[in-house]
C-alpha cells in the first residue's frame, strides 16, 4: 500500500443534507494516510455545523469563507492549504466505497507521469441509498467540435468500462491530482482558472495537463456515487442536447458558455485547431445562434467573455511557452 498523504478537500455550499453522508464515507476509507479539509463557501444553512457534528477518524480542518468564492477559487484555496502529495477534490454530493482512495493511491504509485486520476462514478437519486445502476461518469470525453461529455453518462450498468485506461480528462466531481502536476501547470498561483468561477474548470485543467505532458487515467476499481444535479446522458443528437440544456439553470448556462470559449482560447494548438476547423465552426455557429435567439439571459455571458479574453490570451502565452506535446500527439484525444 502507498504511504503518501492524500488530502481530501471537500468544497461545501448549502450542503447540510449532503455533507454528513459524504464525510462519513471519507471517514470509513481503508487507506490510512488521509487529511480532510472542508472549505465552506459562505453557506447559509447548517453545513459547517454538520461538519463539526460528523465524527471523522482523520485529521480535519475547516475553512469558513465570508463569501462564495466559486468552485475554482474555493478548491484553489484548499489545494494551497492542504499538505498531501495527492489532492482529492471531492464534491459534497458524493459518497465513496471504502477502498476508493486506496485504489486511487495504488494506481498513482505505479506511474509518476499520472497527473490526475478518475474513478468510476454512478448516478444516484438518494445519497443515503447508493446503487450501481446508472453510470454517472468514467471520465471526460472531448469531441473534434470541442464538445465535452462525461463518458458513459446515463448508461445502464452492464460491465462496460471495466478496464483501467488513459482518458482525456478527469471530471471535477471527484478527481485526484498529483501535487507535482498541479504545481507544474498552475498559472499565477491558480490551479483551476478563477476567471471561470464555476463550470468547465475541470476540463480546462485536464486540457492543460495534457498539453504539459501529464497522463490522466481512469481507474474502475475506485467506485463512488454522485447525486449529480445536471447532465443525463452523453448524447450526440442535437435535439437531445437541446432538451437536456433546457433543464440547466440560467446561471449554469451563462458560465458554461463563457468558460467554453475561454478554455478554447487558452488551450488550442494551432495545427490541431485548423485541422478540425469545420467541426468546430459548425458547433460554434449552432451554439451562438441558439444563445442569441433563445437564451437572452445568456447574452451577458458574451460581455463577460469579451472582458476576459485579454486575460485568457496572457494565460495562453504561458501555456504555449511550456507545452510539451505536439498537436499530433494530442489528436487522439479529440474523437
Amino acid at each position: 500500500m502507498s504511504n503518501k498523504l492524500v488530502s481530501v478537500n471537500v468544497l461545501t455550499y448549502n450542503g447540510e443534507k449532503l455533507i454528513g453522508p459524504c464525510l462519513k464515507s471519507v471517514s470509513e476509507q481503508t487507506y490510512p494516510y488521509i487529511e480532510v479539509l472542508v472549505i465552506d463557501n459562505d453557506s447559509k444553512d447548517r453545513s459547517v455545523e454538520k461538519v463539526r457534528e460528523t465524527k471523522i477518524k482523520f485529521p480535519l480542518r475547516i475553512i469558513e469563507n465570508k463569501e462564495n468564492l466559486g468552485f475554482a477559487a474555493g478548491h484553489n484555496q484548499g489545494i494551497r492549504e492542504s499538505k498531501g502529495e495527492y489532492v482529492f477534490c471531492l464534491n459534497q454530493d458524493i459518497v465513496l466505497e471504502k477502498d476508493f482512495i486506496e485504489k486511487i493511491a495504488e494506481r498513482l504509485e505505479k506511474d509518476e507521469k499520472i497527473g490526475a486520476i478518475q474513478g468510476r462514478l454512478y448516478k444516484i437519486d438518494d445519497i443515503n441509498n447508493p446503487k450501481k445502476e446508472i453510470i454517472d461518469t468514467t471520465g471526460l470525453l472531448m469531441f473534434k467540435n470541442r464538445r465535452v461529455v462525461n463518458r458513459g453518462q446515463g448508461e445502464k450498468e452492464n460491465g462496460q468500462y471495466s478496464e483501467s485506461e488513459e482518458i482525456f480528462g478527469a471530471d471535477g466531481a471527484a478527481p485526484t491530482y498529483r501535487r507535482t502536476a498541479l504545481e507544474d501547470v498552475k498559472i499565477n498561483n491558480e490551479y483551476f482558472d478563477e476567471s471561470f468561477f464555476c463550470y468547465k474548470e475541470d476540463i480546462d485543467l485536464s486540457w492543460r495537463m495534457r498539453v504539459f505532458g501529464w497522463r490522466i487515467i481512469y481507474e474502475p476499481k475506485a467506485v463512488g456515487y454522485h447525486l449529480r444535479g445536471a447532465g443525463e446522458t452523453a448524447t450526440t443528437k442535437t435535439a437531445e442536447i437541446i432538451r437536456q440544456r433546457r433543464k440547466i439553470s440560467p446561471f449554469a448556462k451563462l458560465h458554461s458558455f463563457k468558460n467554453q470559449r475561454l478554455m478554447q482560447i487558452k488551450n488550442e494548438l494551432p495545427s490541431l485547431f485548423f485541422g478540425q476547423f469545420f467541426s468546430i465552426l459548425i458547433k460554434e455557429i449552432g451554439a451562438w445562434t441558439y444563445v442569441l435567439l433563445f437564451e437572452r439571459y445568456t447574452w451577458k455571458a458574451i460581455k463577460e467573455l469579451i472582458r476576459l479574453i485579454p486575460i485568457a490570451r496572457r494565460k495562453r502565452k504561458f501555456i504555449m511557452a511550456n507545452k510539451k506535446v505536439s498537436a499530433k500527439e494530442m489528436t487522439k484525444w479529440f474523437k
